[in-house]
């Protein structure tokens, strides 16, 4: 299977839609604030085929959230913030004046909190919407190039699938670009298909 349809990749949107507006009133509880989460464009691609420039960064350090997610299918999240944006997030979850430089030490604790909000936010709601059941592991955190992500995601199966989310997250005045990204193999891809299109049969 070389990609998913139009029809596919729309239903898929409407799911990570729903789970980014649980992850948006999760986040306004911490930072104290309204915060927009949306999920304009899902994509998929190849392993074989990711850079930067698809991936959509615009610098080559960037805090990165992993967490594994297992059940009908297999998959790895990986949410991926620029370093810099990252630590500014870090400070507005604290609510705190502490500088960007004295962040560093709750940077971890803090970005392993933000991603599994919005991960396990988007996977509940393709839990729920397609009826499947879902567990994952705790998140990783990491700050990370993009040639060590690639090199994570390509040390997989070779024919694996990288599942795009292009992310918006404000704060207040202050915006974010993140990138959401799920690696699945072929066999998972498949299943998650399936998956899809019974839900669609069932609208």
């Amino acid at each position: 299977m070389d990609s998913l349809s139009e029809l596919h990749l729309d239903a898929l949107a409407e799911v990570f839609n729903v789970g980014a507006g649980r992850a948006a009133a999760s986040l306004s509880e911490i930072v104290g604030d309204e915060v927009q989460l949306s999920v304009p464009s899902v994509e998929i691609r190849k392993s074989s085929e990711i850079n930067k420039e698809v991936i959509g960064l615009d610098t080559d350090r960037f805090g990165a959230v992993h967490q594994t997610f297992t059940g009908v299918f297999e998959a790895e999240a990986i949410l991926l913030f620029a370093e810099d944006h990252a630590l500014e997030i870090v400070r507005d979850m604290m609510n705190s004046q502490i500088s960007i430089e004295d962040l560093a030490e709750f940077e971890q604790e803090a970005m392993c909190e933000l991603g599994n909000i919005i991960l396990n936010a988007c996977l509940s709601a393709m839990a729920d919407m397609l009826s499947i059941p879902m567990d994952c592991s705790l998140p990783d955190y990491s700050v990370s190039t993009i040639d060590e992500i690639v090199q994570r995601i390509n040390a997989g199966e070779d024919d694996a699938y990288l599942l795009l989310l292009h992310i918006d997250l404000v704060i207040e005045k202050r915006r974010s670009k993140g990138h959401l990204i799920f690696v699945l193999g072929s066999t998972s891809l498949a299943k998650l298909v399936v998956e899809i299109e019974r839900f669609l049969g069932a609208i």
